[in-house]
């Protein structure tokens, strides 16, 4: 009877950071005011805040907004790429909840920038992100910079996250409050980076499983696959979308023909390992609503991103919706942003001196 009354109390302990996570999220706003609760994360230990900067480092934002700024006007490829990078972080070694023992919750915790060394095989060569993954010579900048002037006190995670959001704004996107706070991870994972991230393949149902998992709702799913209004994408990653019946993919009803003729065309005259085209053709440098406008007319690149039209009548609303109104758009993806970023790890972390290396 005691051993029993132990487990109670071990399972019980365990769960409840799971009620707060549970919690937490909940608090973010609806109202497209870009205000969660203060405090908002899900991680265990780590509160984060608006403004925690803004008398230990006050030139931090301007700083990282500078850097941005000059990299996407040089490159505006680059905005997609920071963008892509702070997602990248927050979705690998997440936690999970299993018969209530809940794995350690890392997410945003910049591990995505470590590089290999003798003891650790990092996230870098994870075939989501292998010959893929961009601006790490940008967040190098940006933390040479922040060191300079407050030395050890904006993590690298951190970085990620503002860099994101600016890259949003300078491409004509919505601007939101980031909560600050973040550690940075002394690991890296580069099975977890392998599993983690949802494929350009995945179906509705497996990316709705994906973003629950960690906590996002099925509009936060399709506001966040709105960041696909900016970058690029090699040929071998919409493969699916030009030959559906010898991937096993489903076909989609309403394809553009024309679109994917087009396509066709320019996988087949170059090594599709290097050919890339844009992710939205219509106004490929632009943060804007014309990705969802795409989806509806059978113009969207990657397998995953034209599923939300076709094969789920509750992404394929929230898709009309975002086509028809921007506003509404900018709001939901604000809200969850902010939500990602809010997937946090424990206070066991560090601030790096060098994003690519631990202390």
């Amino acid at each position: 009877m005691k051993n029993l009354f132990n487990l109670f109390l071990i399972m019980l302990l365990v769960s409840m950071p799971v009620l707060s996570l549970a919690a937490n999220f909940s608090e973010t706003c609806e109202d497209g005011s870009g205000e969660p609760g203060s405090g908002f994360g899900i991680g265990f230990g780590i509160v984060l805040e608006f403004g925690l900067y803004r008398n230990s480092c006050p030139e931090a934002e301007s700083i990282v907004y500078s850097w941005v700024e000059t990299a996407v006007l040089q490159d505006p490829r680059m905005a997609a790429s920071l963008l892509r990078l702070h997602f990248h972080d927050c979705f690998v070694n997440a936690s999970a909840l299993i018969l209530y023992f809940v794995l350690i919750i890392l997410g945003c915790d910049a591990s995505v920038l470590l590089d290999d060394t003798e003891g650790l095989v990092g996230e870098k060569t994870a075939p989501p992100n292998l010959n893929s993954l961009r601006g790490f010579e940008v967040i190098d900048s940006i933390k040479a910079d922040l060191e300079s002037v407050c030395p050890e006190t904006v993590s690298c995670a951190d970085i990620l996250a503002m860099a994101a959001r600016d890259s949003v704004v300078v491409s004509g996107g919505p601007s939101w409050d980031v909560e600050v706070g973040r550690k940075d991870g002394r690991t890296a994972s580069k099975q977890a980076a392998t599993t983690s991230l949802p494929s350009p393949n995945s179906t509705v149902p497996t990316l709705i499983s994906i973003f629950q998992n960690l906590g996002l709702s099925q509009t936060d799913m399709v506001a966040l696959s709105g960041g696909h209004t900016l970058g690029k994408a090699k040929c071998t990653s919409f493969t699916a979308r030009l030959q559906p019946q010898q991937t096993g993919q489903p076909a989609n009803h309403g394809d553009n023909l024309e679109f994917l003729e087009s396509l066709q065309q320019l996988c087949s005259t170059v090594d599709t390992s290097v050919a890339i085209t844009q992710l939205d053709l219509v106004t490929p440098s632009t943060f804007d609503n014309q990705y969802y406008v795409n989806l509806l007319s059978g113009e969207g690149l990657l397998p995953s991103d034209q599923a939300l039209a076709v094969q789920d009548p509750g992404t394929r609303e929230i898709v009309e919706t975002y086509a028809a109104d921007q506003s509404v758009f900018f709001k939901d993806f604000k809200n969850a942003m902010v939500k990602m970023g809010g997937i946090t790890g424990g206070n066991e972390g560090e601030i790096r001196r060098n994003c690519r290396a631990v202390n």
